[in-house]
């Protein structure tokens, strides 16, 4: 007996496992459990009484318990439970796994079964190819299977041959644990197979997974040939911790370790590296060659506690100035170490720190470098008070040195800010400010430069400043755009102060700039104070076009009273007429962008400070240049108002659709009659980068040669090849 449901009905029918052979051509079966229930559709079904055989072909679709088959022609066994499915067939799995074959057996759970010429599509992105699959369960295992993430085909969907894969003789895919297993397998690099990788496994998910991961290799002119292989373990969900062993043939060999966790208050890191070595000489007339335990230790991260307190904290400590330039850690010269505490609403904010810094140049004496402890700040913000804003702040310092001056500080003051515009236009905002300082200082003559000692012993000062601030804006087409020019002029009265007798610790780096030319103090901190009253004029400058966009602005100071000795000569603030600074950005769509910042002498029109930041391509091939001279000629023995020129360049080519090649350097072209207290001779390569990379979709492969200039007494890094290689989707 033969049942057919022609196509023109092109039904579906849900048929219950056990029901009797009638019940194939009923719509619905309400009375069937619902886990026993396969609904199907097809342009044809045909029953055969018989055998208890369910035929369905064009177009077929089933599905059961999340799994969903999709097939040209779909027999079903009724007796024994199996599914054959022929001709371009489709298996959705729950997790989100795709199988593609041409010939598939499965049970009528739809979920176990045997699959020939079989492509297993992966939820995280990746293929897995293979001549015959198995799947029982969620557990899919492949024969003779090739894995890689990397697309296949072409953009015009012609066929590729993807950056890399995995050969193997098994495959075995667990969704549920976001792992492929392979047995035999082969490492594939564009089409070269590399050494055999008899059991591995890589993750799927989006979780990290116990495991190693990719070496790195460098060959350095300090530490000869390096490889270095990390080993992740993945604690939990929200904590892992990987280990690297560093191997060096010039040398000794390290260990580098890295914990991380993420929990309810928040989340923190804590590293460390540590070896054993002669320790370098950082003075060049020393002949002493001693061995030691090398290590470097950070740690960092953030706790929130509540809605508006945090803690926040990062420590670095070394146990010698060139351990981390010898080995690739870090090149900075100063290593910070602060703990902050800090509660931030809409109108307050408190913060309550400790700093402390490790001097890693040759000069720097560990025990005269500053800490700052505690370090207090808070301030308040009350809105329409008397029409404008007020703001209150209390601050207090405690600046500590084992050899040294100290100094303990503490002020208060008060802010109000109106802000309004005029019936013509203009933007006017008035400012009353009033401050009260306490300050203490022991062993004031251990500091040798005298604009920075202050005198011993305890001192007061009061601060006042008034000051009006007015803008006004003119807007109008021009040039084909949209054209602002804003003249503005801002006046501070303010009495004298005593400044000298206090020690300066936090507001020595002090230059006139186009970002500091309307501060209401130009100083960068809160030890000396601008007593003198002025007049501050400018003129903004813009020009808005289609694909191009150009700002300028101007300025220039007139102190109302002559007060020498605040301002170090060459600053541009100390006569009563100031220098002229400015700055300059033009950007032509997304190809140019230059910028230009400058002060000018205004007695000879020197230039005393030209800095150009210019970017010229796109983000695939581009250029940058940047240059900075500062030509101030001020007191040598001012460490922190040294003149200095420098050229930075950069520049990234794509030379085809993946590669490209990449280079940077650094040059100090400071000389003698700039600094002479510098060691440049006017033309001195700081650092020089130059590689070549390859990047697609999966896979980014680069080489690099760095080469390291500075020297800390009779240390020099020297030559750095390292090959770096990134597998993407291979997840860890």
């Amino acid at each position: 007996m033969i049942m057919t449901a022609p196509a023109a009905n092109a039904t579906q029918v849900l048929v219950p496992a056990a029901a009797p052979p009638a019940s194939v051509a009923v719509a619905t079966a309400p009375d069937a459990p619902a886990d026993q229930i396969v609904e199907f559709s097809a342009d044809e079904v045909t029953y055969e009484n018989n055998t208890d055989t369910v035929t369905a072909s064009g177009a077929v679709r089933m599905e059961r318990d999340g799994n969903y088959l999709a097939a040209d022609e779909v027999v079903w066994t009724r007796k024994d439970g199996q599914v054959r499915a022929k001709g371009n067939v489709v298996l959705l799995t729950p997790l989100g796994d795709k199988l593609v074959g041409d010939n598939v057996q499965l049970t009528d759970t739809l979920r176990d079964g045997t699959v020939e010429n079989l492509l297993v599509v992966l939820e995280s992105g990746g293929r897995i190819a293979a001549r015959r699959g198995t799947r029982k369960g969620d557990i899919t295992t492949l024969e003779n299977a090739i894995y890689s993430p990397c697309p296949v085909t072409t953009d015009t969907g012609c066929p590729k041959r993807p950056s890399w894969s995995i050969t193997a003789a098994q495959v075995i895919s667990d969704p549920k644990h976001e792992r492929v297993y392979f047995r035999g397998g082969r490492f594939q690099l564009f089409g070269i197979t590399l050494p055999l990788l008899p059991i591995f496994n890589i993750s799927t998910g989006n979780d990290g997974a116990t495991g190693w991961l990719v070496p790195d290799i460098s060959v350095s002119t300090r530490k000869g040939f390096e490889v270095a292989v990390p080993y992740h373990w993945q604690i939990a969900p929200n904590r892992d911790l990987t280990l690297t062993p560093h191997l060096y043939t010039g040398v000794l060999p390290a260990i580098e370790a890295k914990y991380r966790e993420l929990n309810s208050l928040g989340a923190f890191q804590v590293g460390g590296f540590l070896t054993y070595g002669k320790i370098d000489n950082i003075n060049e007339d020393s002949t002493s060659n001693h061995h030691s335990i090398r290590a470097y230790f950070e740690a960092n991260g953030k706790l929130q506690l509540d809605p508006v307190w945090s803690i926040t904290s990062s420590l670095r400590v070394a146990t010698d100035k060139t351990v981390t330039r010898r080995y690739d850690i870090s090149n900075d010269d100063r290593l910070r170490n602060f703990v902050n505490a800090e509660r931030i609403d809409a109108d307050s904010y408190i913060s309550i720190a400790g700093w402390a810094f490790e001097g890693l140049r040759q000069e720097d004496v560990q025990k005269r470098i500053p800490i700052a402890l505690p370090a207090i700040d808070a301030r308040f913000r009350m809105r329409d008070f008397v029409g404008g804003t007020l703001q209150l702040q209390a601050n207090s310092l405690s600046i500590l040195r084992i050899e040294g001056q100290d100094t303990q500080r503490a002020f208060a003051s008060a802010e109000w800010d109106l802000r309004r515009l005029t019936p013509w236009g203009q933007q006017l905002t008035l400012t009353a400010y009033a401050r009260g300082d306490v300050y203490h200082t022991n062993d004031s003559a251990d500091t040798p430069v005298i604009i920075y000692r202050g005198t011993d012993g305890w001192h007061s000062r009061a601060i006042g400043a008034l000051a009006a601030d007015i803008q006004w804006p003119f807007v109008g087409p021009a040039f084909g755009g949209v054209q602002r020019i804003t003249p503005r002029v801002q006046l501070v009265v303010t009495p004298p102060t005593n400044n000298l007798d206090i020690p300066n610790e936090d507001a020595r780096s002090v230059d006139l700039e186009d970002s500091n030319l309307f501060a209401l103090n130009r100083f960068a901190g809160y030890d000396r104070w601008e007593d003198a009253s002025r007049v501050t004029y400018g003129l903004d400058w813009s020009l808005d076009r289609p694909n191009l966009s150009i700002s300028s602005t101007i300025g220039q100071s007139y102190r109302l009273t002559d007060r020498t000795g605040i301002f170090p000569e060459g600053t541009g603030l100390t006569d009563r007429l100031s220098d002229i600074v400015g700055r300059t950005r033009v950007r032509l769509g997304r190809l140019i962008d230059i910028t230009h910042r400058y002060r000018v002498d205004k007695d000879n029109f020197a230039v005393r400070r030209n800095e150009v930041d210019l970017t010229v391509g796109t983000s695939q091939t581009y250029a940058q240049v940047g240059y900075l001279r500062l030509n101030r000629n001020i007191d040598p023995t001012i460490e922190d108002l040294r003149d200095t020129e420098e050229l930075r360049l950069a520049a990234r080519v794509l030379i085809r659709r993946y590669w490209s090649i990449f280079g940077a350097t650094v040059i100090d072209l400071t000389d003698k009659s700039e600094d002479p207290l510098s060691v440049a001779d006017g033309y001195q390569p700081v650092r020089q980068r130059l590689g070549i990379q390859y990047e697609d979709d999966c896979l980014q492969i680069g080489f690099t040669w760095r080469r390291d200039y500075e020297q800390i007494g009779a240390f020099r890094k020297g030559s750095t090849f390292s090959l770096h290689l990134a597998l993407k989707g291979l997840n860890r």
